[in-house]
């Protein structure tokens, strides 16, 4: 006699969604943050970037980003709100790399010197999310 042992689901599938929750804005935040430093410190030819509503109050001057930069934040927010995890993990948690290899080698490096330049600075609370 053999037995099944189900095992609850963790995440359940769903629809994509219209808006991200507090947690996905604070990760999304982060990631902005991130890219504007890099972009700010390596390219040159930056202009004022539109953010869907409900991430753009986060930043009172607007972001200024190149449009390769500008490019990597849509995929991210497009993958982000695509995301088919319900409740939707932050990506370093994740266990679906829904981004392909070419981007995720873009955010690993942005990670990497921004992360850097931002502890350099003071900024602790960045240091507080990476190791958790």
């Amino acid at each position: 006699m053999t037995s099944v042992i189900s095992c609850p689901a963790v995440f359940a599938y769903h629809a994509p969604m219209e808006q991200f929750t507090s947690t996905q804005k604070k990760d999304l935040k982060v990631l902005l943050s991130f890219v504007h430093v890099f972009c700010s410190m390596r390219h040159e030819n930056r202009e004022e970037t539109d953010l869907p509503a409900d991430l753009a109050h986060m930043f009172r001057k607007g972001l200024t980003l190149c449009p390769d930069c500008r490019a990597l934040i849509a995929y991210a927010l497009d993958k982000r709100r695509k995301c088919p995890l319900d409740p939707k993990p932050s990506c370093k948690h994740c266990r679906i790399h829904c981004y392909n290899k070419e981007y995720r080698a873009r955010i690993r490096e942005i990670m990497a010197f921004s992360g850097r330049k931002m502890i350099m600075r003071g900024r602790l609370d960045y240091l507080w999310h990476y190791l958790f």
